[in-house]
């Protein structure tokens, strides 16, 4: 018998975790593993413009570390550990990734604008993403066990979206948009 992709046990408005307990499927635990899942696709297509070959590869590597962020979310802790199977040397290599991007950066000056270039606007939209998944697993921690290396992770992932961002702005060419307040 071939796998089928629906099984309508969802269709009352309910999704199950591994291990079986089913939540509403706007339980803030749904909505926080959906947001990770959400931001992967986006790297998927960040991944999929960016020319340089080494930044693709990190940001498929990000794409597996997300995945597997996202079945830990999706876990029921009563009966799995809460660990995200992340380590500190993966936050390690996302600053290291940044430090080197920065050095070939012009320090900011100015409050910067997601545009200019289609690959920059894209990174930006997976940094607002990422920003939203943090927020929510956030909130999920207040009030059931996760692990802290996911916030922690989620935090400088936003910052390494956001210099990529520059980063494939200054590789390109392209010129920063800058913020203009009001002068009135």
């Amino acid at each position: 018998m071939a796998f089928r992709i629906y099984t309508k046990t969802g269709d009352a408005g309910e999704t199950a975790l591994f291990g079986g307990r089913r939540l509403s499927k706007d339980h803030l635990r749904i909505e926080a593993y959906g947001t990770v899942d959400e931001l992967n696709s986006f790297l998927g297509l960040v991944s999929d413009v960016l020319e340089e070959e080494s930044s693709r590869s990190l940001v498929r590597l990000i794409q597996s570390r997300l995945f597997d962020m996202g079945a830990s979310l999706a876990s029921d802790p009563e009966k799995f550990a809460t660990g995200a199977s992340l380590r500190e040397s993966d936050i390690l290599q996302l600053e290291e990734a940044i430090d080197r991007m920065e050095a070939v950066l012009p320090p900011l000056k100015n409050f910067i604008l997601p545009g200019g270039h289609i690959t920059v606007s894209y990174c930006h939209l997976a940094r607002c993403v990422c920003r939203r998944a943090e927020r929510l697993v956030v909130a999920l921690a207040r009030t059931e066990p996760v692990d802290e290396i996911v916030v922690k992770y989620l935090n400088r992932l936003s910052d390494f979206l956001f210099v990529l961002a520059r980063y494939q702005g200054h590789a390109l060419g392209i010129p920063e948009v800058l913020w203009q307040g009001r002068n009135d």
